[in-house]
């Protein structure tokens, strides 16, 4: 392989950047800065020169030899000072040499091939880099360390016991076998289906924590949603006016609420229009407010919406600070009832969260359900008798390889470019 390098922190100004160089002639590369480097994982003071020997940076170094580094292969870290006209220094002097610069996500890409990361850890990585809050970090960590792969490998070993008992009666179908393999070969199928399905139920969890949950703001027009939206999101977000259907098109706030991703929808009011414009804005409003996952109705009593409250929606009356009843209100111009509607949101939402499970992405997902296919018909199959086991395990093994591709072991190449293509030069 080429020896690569790339700035591995940020781009701009700061106290510290690092810059990591990868590969066999690494230790190489890196000692054409400086005149010797440390021993494995130690760490060193060196100035670091150009061709001229002129002084580019006072740096410190780090030395990772193959396979006990990130990529796997030979490794060596520059820490920089943070200095923009020093980065691109050391950089231009790299570019000099036989490394070249890396390709976005090339340095994780390397970790794969060299069997550093199974797949599904590698979009673990790429979650982390992208998490905003809490909620994401965690699941993003258990992805990381593993947990997915681990479970693949259980259900793998399990397939695989199956297969080679169905396939040693195979083998000696012409003769005696003193013991009837199915219960065993059936209660293993049970158990991967079992596990399989468990995982799946946590899906859309884990991916709305992963992108995020939508939660839209509905009402008729005037009743204060916007100004809801500006309470809620501490800004003026949302442009507020006395006049109804002011709000044309869905004005969208990120939040953090309990360490979950929320994107709150202020949504057009819910009326009937000969507006064009405005009518297209509530056509827009109807759309999210059904897909979102979440809706909070501001709405009178015995009010009906073209939007229809479903299970676990939060309901309150608008304008709580011009009411003299005693029903649940909010207000986002005095922030009366804010704080309660916040903790009903943030509760539903918890709820929600709580059966995530290991399965943050549509490839996994697919690739699992591909998986319960294939058990189902095994299953079936070895169900029929004897005659049928060539078949069965066939079947079993088309369900591994599914699993495998979870993780990367089979038929994901045409994936690699479009996954990695997303992180950056310095992963």
């Amino acid at each position: 392989m080429d020896t690569i390098f790339a700035l591995a922190t940020a781009q701009g100004r700061a106290g510290v950047a690092v810059v990591r160089i990868s590969g066999p002639a690494a230790k190489r590369v890196a000692r054409g800065l400086c005149s010797d480097l440390p021993q494995s994982r130690q760490m060193v003071t060196r100035v670091l020169r150009d061709a001229k020997a002129q002084p580019l940076d006072h740096a410190l170094i780090l030395v990772f030899d193959a396979p006990r580094s990130f990529t796997g292969e030979d490794v060596v870290e520059l820490h920089l000072h943070g200095s923009v006209a020093v980065v691109s220094a050391v950089l231009r002097e790299l570019g000099k040499t036989e490394a070249r610069m890396a390709e976005p996500g090339e340095f994780t890409r390397r970790a794969l091939e060299n069997n550093k990361m199974d797949l599904a850890q590698v979009e673990g990585l790429g979650d982390l880099i992208e998490a905003e809050t809490e909620a994401q970090r965690q699941q993003a960590l258990r992805a990381v360390s593993g947990a997915l792969g681990a479970q693949i490998e259980t259900w793998r070993s399990l397939l695989i016991r199956a297969a080679a008992l169905i396939e040693v009666t195979i083998d000696f179908a012409d003769e005696d076998v003193p013991v009837d393999v199915t219960p065993e070969v059936q209660d293993l199928l049970e158990q991967v289906t079992y596990g399989i399905r468990k995982q799946l139920v946590g899906f859309s969890a884990a991916e709305r924590i992963r992108v995020g949950f939508d939660v839209a703001i509905v009402g008729a027009p005037n009743v204060g949603k916007s100004t809801l939206l500006n309470a809620l999101a501490q800004r003026e977000a949302a442009i507020t006016s006395d006049i109804a259907g002011t709000t044309r098109d869905v004005i969208e706030v990120r939040m953090d609420l309990d360490g979950l991703p929320v994107t709150l929808l202020d949504t057009a009011g819910l009326r009937e229009s000969e507006d064009q414009i405005e009518a297209e804005g509530i056509t827009r409003a109807i759309s999210r407010a059904r897909d979102a996952d979440l809706r909070v109705f501001l709405v009178e009593p015995g009010e009906e919406l073209l939007v229809p409250v479903q299970d676990g929606d939060v309901v309150r009356a608008p304008k709580a600070d011009l009411r003299v009843d005693d029903l649940p209100a909010v207000s986002g111009a005095t922030g009366v009832g804010v704080d309660d509607l916040v903790q009903d949101v943030t509760k539903a939402l918890l709820n929600r969260s709580q059966s995530a499970g290991l399965v943050t992405h549509e490839r996994h997902r697919a690739a699992m359900e591909r998986a319960l296919i294939d058990l189902s018909s095994a299953s079936t199959l070895v169900a029929a008798g004897p005659d049928q086991y060539d078949i069965a395990a066939d079947e079993m093994h088309v369900a591994i390889r599914s699993l495998e591709a979870v993780v990367g072991r089979v038929d994901v190449e045409n994936l690699l470019d479009e996954i990695f293509s997303s992180f950056c030069l310095g992963k």
